[in-house]
């Protein structure tokens, strides 16, 4: 299927809002102000991103939380549901990240598409329906779907994203096979493979250094170039497209992204794949094996570079504030871990107390539970968001651990004996 013809027919019809609006921005420009921004925030800012109250001094990063493509994912959502106050609207997944945001929609009166067996139900929808596609995109299958049924589409996908299609659709037309740095079940990830004729999703560098050794070496005899395939294959189970063949699709290769991974792997599984690429062809025909366009999101790089310049800091612990399905939440989660700073991922105030213990997700785990998680006497805790969390968000954390500590028994001075 030809994508850009599809996208480009998609933005003529007169019902698919992606750019131009309602009329609407300034009224819920005031809705947003007041449902998601703070006082303290603000405050907190106004005083060099360091804030003490009691015994607790907050060091905040100093790029966090929403990012302009989420504000304007959740302003266009708000926006169409003021327009069409009337019609039935569903969002195709969460809109964001963020369980606060997603239930706000809800009480809206905005459905969600359910998933049933791992695969989105649209029996519902019918036409005439609102539709809005999320700030992670969607596919092109379910486009092309509600095009058909003449829904009114409200695409608020994020513009790093779909600067993400075209890279893999520049793949398409030089038939490389696109190399996306992602998590293959992710939304973003979903939408962005399917703009895409051949493709390999690679998680991490790891993944990444596994496929440049196959290519450089996938076997001498043909007994061991079956054992290798099989292996590449196996490893990489629901990562590629349908008849994926590493010994013929990984002769040309294009980098892309999900636009949450962490900047700095993502630039060198590039360098990685073009050093392989260089190995293996010469310098003279590199440009017909090896591809690369820079769609690293600006806000997820500005929120983990502001990351790396807090964990320089001194502290006892840090506290990062994301959904727990957040990918480039758990990206700064590990930043911090990698700094040995105990780390507590949550995904709102409501993971705080009762008493001294914090309902967290630690990487890679499932929510657990642990108790005196905060010190005694004076502490010094580091606080960021992911990109789809809202300052009110952030600011109730941050009065919540200025409450606890508060409600904290003093530590036991030890008498001296007489």
């Amino acid at each position: 299927m030809d994508t850009r013809a599809f996208r480009r027919s998609l933005n003529k019809s007169d019902n698919y809002y992606r750019n131009q609006g309602f009329g609407e921005k300034e009224q819920i420009a005031v809705q947003m102000d007041d449902e998601y921004q703070s006082d303290l925030i603000q405050t907190i800012r106004n005083q060099g991103y360091t804030y003490t109250q009691g015994d607790v001094t907050i060091k905040l990063a100093k790029d966090f939380g929403f990012c302009w493509g989420v504000e304007r994912s959740i302003a266009m959502a708000y926006e169409a549901r003021q327009h069409f106050p009337n019609q039935r609207i569903w969002i195709t997944n969460e809109i964001i990240h963020n369980p606060g945001v997603n239930e706000r929609l809800q009480e809206m009166n905005v459905q969600f598409i359910q998933v049933i067996d791992g695969t989105k139900d649209f029996s519902g929808v019918e036409q005439g329906d609102v539709v809005i596609l999320p700030a992670f995109g969607a596919s092109v299958d379910e486009m092309k779907l509600l095009n058909e049924l003449n829904c009114t589409i409200v695409d608020t996908t994020c513009p790093w994203v779909s600067k993400v299609w075209t890279s893999v659709e520049k793949h398409k037309k030089q038939a490389f096979t696109s190399i996306i740095h992602g998590k293959y079940q992710h939304e973003e990830t979903v939408a962005t493979k399917s703009f895409a004729n051949t493709y390999l999703v690679v998680l991490n560098l790891d993944e990444a250094q596994y496929v440049a050794n196959y290519i450089l070496n996938s076997g001498n005899s043909p007994e061991e170039r079956l054992r290798k395939r099989t292996e590449f294959l196996d490893k990489f189970a629901n990562a590629y497209s349908q008849g994926f063949d590493p010994d013929q699709d990984l002769d040309a290769v294009g980098v892309a992204n999900q636009t949450t991974m962490l900047k700095g792997e993502t630039e060198q599984i590039g360098k990685l794949l073009e050093r392989t690429m260089l190995k293996k062809y010469g310098p003279q025909v590199i440009n017909e094996h090896f591809s690369s366009f820079n769609t690293i999101c600006d806000a997820t790089q500005e929120r983990q570079d502001a990351m790396f310049e807090l964990v320089d800091m001194d502290m006892d612990l840090m506290v990062v504030i994301g959904g727990f399905n957040s990918s480039n939440t758990t990206h700064l989660q590990e930043i911090a871990i990698e700094r040995d700073i105990p780390s507590y991922h949550i995904d709102g105030p409501q993971r705080l107390g009762p008493g001294n213990q914090i309902e967290h997700q630690p990487l890679h785990q499932t929510p657990t539970v642990s108790k005196d998680w905060l010190p005694t006497g004076k502490i010094v805790i580091g606080i960021t968001s992911g990109a789809s969390t809202p300052d009110k968000s952030v600011a109730q954390v941050i009065q919540r651990i200025f409450q606890l500590k508060a409600e904290q028994p003093a530590p036991v001075v030890a008498q001296p004996s007489v």
